[in-house]
């Protein structure tokens, strides 16, 4: 087991009865596990020649910039509305209840670029297929998907392949 494992954190009904919270908060604050997350997820896609990570706020923030540091690539914020002060590309998404949206600056990427999109959690897909669709927009080529954690019983992976073929990777899937 990877030190990272052991440091995630079941939080029974939070937010609301009948959830079980995954927090991973544990897990970034031990340096060993933070850093055993970042190397796994970077030397996964090491061989992929990525030039840009993506990930979205708040909490792919932390492990998508520390990818993209693992991998000489830049970082690209994917934030909620509002929060970009340039001319941005937007694309909203289902929840349980209602929608949201998240954007990207429109220069961010490029058709040159090769995208490797990162979170912390993957659940249901939507926050992850938007994204796809932000990349797809810009005409950058995506070139795969790395979660720290994947909650499959949720099925995100029949969400995303909807939305592209490139490859899933998690490092802990929850069955």
């Amino acid at each position: 087991m990877r030190p990272y494992e052991e440091l995630i954190v079941d939080t029974p009904n939070y937010p609301k009865p009948g959830v079980v919270f995954k927090d991973l908060t544990p897990a970034f604050a031990d340096a060993d596990a933070c850093a055993a997350m970042v190397d796994d997820l970077a030397a996964h896609f090491a061989d992929r020649g990525i030039t840009k990570v993506v990930g979205a706020e708040a909490r792919g923030f932390i492990v998508g910039a520390a990818v993209a540091l693992r991998l000489g690539a830049g970082f690209v914020p994917c934030r909620k509305p509002g929060k970009l002060p340039r001319t941005v590309l937007r694309e909203s998404y289902a929840l349980e209840y209602g929608t949201d949206v998240l954007e990207i600056h429109a220069d961010a990427l490029t058709s040159d670029d090769v995208v490797l999109i990162v979170d912390d959690l993957v659940a249901t897909g939507g926050t992850t297929t938007a994204m796809v669709r932000l990349v797809r927009a810009s005409g950058a080529r995506l070139a795969g998907l790395g979660f720290v954690m994947e909650l499959a019983f949720l099925n995100p992976r029949a969400a995303i392949a909807a939305e592209t073929d490139a490859e899933v990777f998690s490092l802990v899937a929850v069955e």
